[in-house]
């Protein structure tokens, strides 16, 4: 099945009905997965235009710049999008640990059966 959107050059992305996409961030350079979050239209484009990783924040209700408290800054390299518009991934220079409990990366944690192991 093909739909416009997923053949175009243009940049039309597809929100949920809660008006958001996901949003992937790995290392441009090391591949690591950091972190993932969600992004509104106005998330999106802030993150396009000043090429720093801003978010919307489902917990505060409002926009979210990564590092706007931590100084942890997700310098975007690249931005792309999924073939059906509806998950950004953004290759990152991070300035600092990705996740909040300052672990470099979200995903610090295995899981083993029902027990989690920090890595």
């Amino acid at each position: 099945m093909n739909v416009p959107r997923d053949a175009s050059s243009t940049l039309d992305p597809k929100f949920d009905s809660n008006g958001l996409l996901t949003a992937v961030l790995t290392h441009h350079q090391s591949g690591a997965l950091l972190m993932i979050a969600h992004m509104n239209e106005e998330a999106l484009a802030t993150t396009l235009e000043s090429g720093e990783a801003t978010f919307f924040s489902r917990s505060r209700g409002r926009l979210w710049k990564k590092g706007e408290t931590s100084g942890h800054v997700m310098r975007v390299v690249e931005a792309r999008i999924d073939c059906d518009q509806d998950c950004v991934w953004l290759k990152v220079e991070p300035a600092g640990p990705a996740c909040h409990t300052g672990a470099d990366t979200c995903f610090f944690r295995r899981i083993d059966g029902t027990t989690l192991v920090r890595d």
